[in-house]
């Protein structure tokens, strides 16, 4: 399986299956700037200028340089190949937007956790959210300059996930880094359909 250019006048992506993906996490972990490094359409994107409203309502801590924040929703869509394309959802990261995520979660077939290893307790609520609603999900660890870095395994331990539950190092700014993220997702949903799908 591999991603493949999207070309609608060839008939592409006519007879593909639409699956709908979220990518969340807490404030400024990176959602936005994944869906816009792998969207093959020019992101839908609702973000605004974080102003004083923001103060003592929206914790900043560690990202005191963010001067926009998402009030809604990004969109973008990923073709992977001729049967699959991907149509991605970003949610909200502050708290007082997290009334939209059951909305936008309607439909889903899976989830990426993004996770910062500077405050790793922002992904609590991502990983709560989708478990109690049993959406398949991988983590993937932005990789910011400066950060902590810690394999796969304290990774796994400090955000108390199951074995099973993929966690990928990313850096959400690169394409090919995004799309590896993507695959590993695709491939654990369709390794769990699998499973599910035996007698």
């Amino acid at each position: 399986m591999a991603f493949v250019d999207s070309d609608p006048a060839a008939g592409n992506t006519q007879l593909a299956a639409s699956v709908k993906i979220l990518i969340a996490g807490g404030f400024g972990v990176g959602k936005t700037t994944m869906v816009g490094a792998i969207s093959e359409v020019a992101p839908l994107r609702t973000e605004e200028m974080i102003t004083e409203t923001s103060v003592g309502v929206d914790d900043l801590s560690g990202v005191e340089g963010k001067k926009t924040t998402t009030v809604a929703l990004d969109f973008g869509r990923i073709t992977i190949d001729r049967s699959l394309v991907l149509y991605l959802f970003g949610t909200p990261g502050q708290d007082r937007f997290w009334f939209l995520w059951d909305e936008l979660a309607r439909g889903a077939l899976g989830a990426v956790v993004i996770a910062d290893t500077r405050r790793l307790e922002s992904s609590f609520a991502a990983i709560d959210f989708f478990e109690k609603r049993g959406v398949t999900f991988a983590i993937a660890v932005n990789c910011f300059q400066g950060a902590p870095i810690y394999t796969t395994d304290e990774v796994r331990d400090a955000l108390d996930l199951d074995g099973h539950t993929p966690v990928v190092f990313c850096d959400a700014r690169e394409r090919n880094s995004v799309k590896d993220v993507l695959m590993t997702l695709v491939e654990h949903l369709i390794a769990r359909a699998s499973a599910q799908a035996l007698p």
